[in-house]
């Protein structure tokens, strides 16, 4: 059991424009976070996650970056990001940086020099092709809908762009791109950052020669995404990168890596291996897609969870390090998504979180999930901010879907579900903003705001304090080996943590109908917590959860 800091963390997402305005002008800042750093104190969190605060011209809400050394005139200045950074570390937390990579902003100076001429020196930092018979160079769509390719006249060549195509994708096959990248990365950390979230990092590196791919029916683009994702020199380039910078210092590094499997993830966060500490892997948040991905609406199965989470939790065992979310700044809100945000608004946000918190792994809250904020269904596509959301309304649109359905698609997966103001109180816009909140309040902040929560001892907020604490007070939490309990209740999530003598027995009802469950296994432990305060029962009630320790004398 190789223990470490970043096992017994958890660790709350911050996405800063939408986080804590504190000028006015509608978008939330650095400032704005620092006046509220001991309200996550309060929380109990360890680690706080800053999504990306880079100068940008914001075509992907800042992970379109154009200088990596500088921050984004409206979150603040380099002198407030110090004070952030200090402040953070007095309180005893620790932050980490997000590390866009795979791509820059076509305004970064790399790719202004390397668009200029093919002979310019920064040319290879991005990666330009002749088209093919008057088209593109290959048929990839990008991850943002369209080509993943876009023409340049002055030098008649086509740059890959994966995302936006104000996101050209860097050439890591080029060792000088790797060292300037190594460069700032260590600047980083030598101002006192205490690690990584690695944006897309899978996507790195490129099979050579760039095939096409198979185009699916009805599509005008091919995924392509077998051809970058987990490419063939990726482990060289994050061994390489943890050898000249990571190993040099005791920090958190976590790689977002979509299409990743456990086999995969072994690879990633072994200890012998010398790369990542752990990865977020995508496979639970794609389990209520239909066939037609994430805007094809499909009910989650339970089965489904039970056996994906486990599989997780077991193939990465004595090997590796699993991070658990249920949220964050690319996900709708899990109360909604997977519980229920009106009838059983705080038990279903509660047994969600009981769940999750008390796996093996590091968990992570997404800003305003410990209070319990839902998705929003603004009336008006105008309303949306969100380029991917955007784009899907317009090809849906030509697609002869009606409005009624895009938009019921939107209110259940867009990514602004997630980007709405916090909501701290339920003063005008929440408490965010004294100004024009650059994406509209949440209509519910009046119901459900930080300030009401942290006043009611039963509320989600102390919940979560709770369970934040119980990760603290038991090494089981963090250390326990994992078991899968009542594999067939179709109802109920339940499963085992073992370490030395102690059993952590978690219970959890998914759903809002009530589930009998035989716990005469557990009865003889000590009852941690429960999300309900009536008598204890075989029956569970809607989204009950509950948590015993057993302790056996060996």
């Amino acid at each position: 059991m190789k223990k470490a800091w970043w096992k017994e963390s958890v660790v709350y997402q911050v996405y800063p424009r939408s986080f804590m305005d504190s000028n006015g002008d509608g978008i939330g800042d650095l400032q704005g976070m620092i006046s509220k750093l001991d309200y996550l104190k309060e929380l109990g969190i360890d680690v706080i996650w800053l999504s990306p605060v880079y100068r940008s011209p914001n075509d992907d809400n800042g992970y379109d970056i154009s200088d990596y050394q500088d921050i984004m005139d409206e979150f603040g200045t380099m002198k407030d990001w110090e004070q952030l950074l200090e402040e953070v570390h007095n309180r005893g937390m620790k932050l980490i940086m997000d590390l866009v990579v795979n791509h820059s902003s076509d305004e970064h100076q790399w790719f202004v020099e390397a668009r200029s001429s093919k002979a310019n020196n920064y040319r290879d930092y991005y990666i330009w092709r002749s088209g093919k018979d008057g088209k593109e160079p290959n048929n990839w769509g990008s991850n943002f809908g369209g080509s993943a390719w876009e023409y340049d006249e002055q030098t008649d060549e086509y740059f890959l762009h994966l995302f936006s195509k104000k996101q050209p994708d860097l050439n890591w096959g080029n060792p000088a791109l790797r060292q300037d990248v190594y460069q700032m990365m260590t600047w980083w950390l030598d101002k006192g950052i205490d690690g990584f979230r690695m944006d897309v990092i899978n996507f790195i590196s490129k099979v050579e020669g760039f095939p096409d791919d198979v185009v699916k029916p009805g599509k005008k683009y091919a995924s392509g995404s077998k051809y970058y994702r987990n490419g063939p020199k990726i482990h060289n380039y994050l061994q390489e990168m943890n050898e000249q910078v990571l190993s040099q210092y005791d920090i958190l590094t976590v790689g977002e890596m979509p299409g990743v499997s456990p086999e995969l993830a072994k690879l990633y966060t072994a200890d012998d291996r010398q790369e990542l500490n752990m990865v977020f892997q995508f496979e639970h948040m794609g389990l209520d897609n239909g066939p037609n991905g994430k805007w094809d609406l499909k009910e989650l199965n339970l089965k489904d969870l039970k056996t994906n989470l486990s599989k997780w939790q077991t193939e990465l065992e004595h090997s590796g390090w699993n991070s658990l979310y249920f949220n964050n700044h690319d996900q709708p809100r899990s109360v909604s998504r997977f519980g229920d945000d009106r009838q059983y608004h705080r038990e279903s946000a509660t047994m969600l979180a009981t769940l999750l918190h008390l796996m093996k792994g590091t968990p992570y809250i997404y800003q305003g999930e410990e209070f319990g904020m839902t998705n929003v269904s603004f009336s008006s596509i105008d309303d949306y901010r969100d380029i991917e959301t955007l784009n899907f309304y317009e090809e849906a649109k030509e697609q002869g879907q009606t409005e009624e359905q895009i938009m019921a698609s939107i209110y259940a997966k867009s990514r602004d579900n997630a980007r709405t103001p916090v909501q701290w109180d339920d003063s005008a816009n929440a408490g965010f903003t004294s100004g024009e909140p650059w994406i509209q309040v949440n209509p519910n902040y009046k119901k459900v705001n930080a300030k009401q929560a942290m006043e009611d001892p039963n509320s989600i907020f102390h919940f979560y304090r709770k369970l934040i604490q119980l990760r603290k007070q038991h090494e089981v939490v963090v250390y326990g080996s994992y078991h899968l309990l009542l594999e067939d209740h179709p109802a109920v999530f339940a499963y085992k943590r073992t370490l030395g003598h102690q059993e952590l027995y978690v219970v959890c009802n998914f759903y809002g109908e009530p589930a009998t469950v035989d716990l005469d296994k557990v009865s003889g432990g000590q009852l941690l917590i429960r999300n309900y305060k009536e008598t204890e029962t075989n029956e569970l009630r809607p989204y009950e959860a509950r948590v015993y320790l057993v302790e056996n004398q060996h």
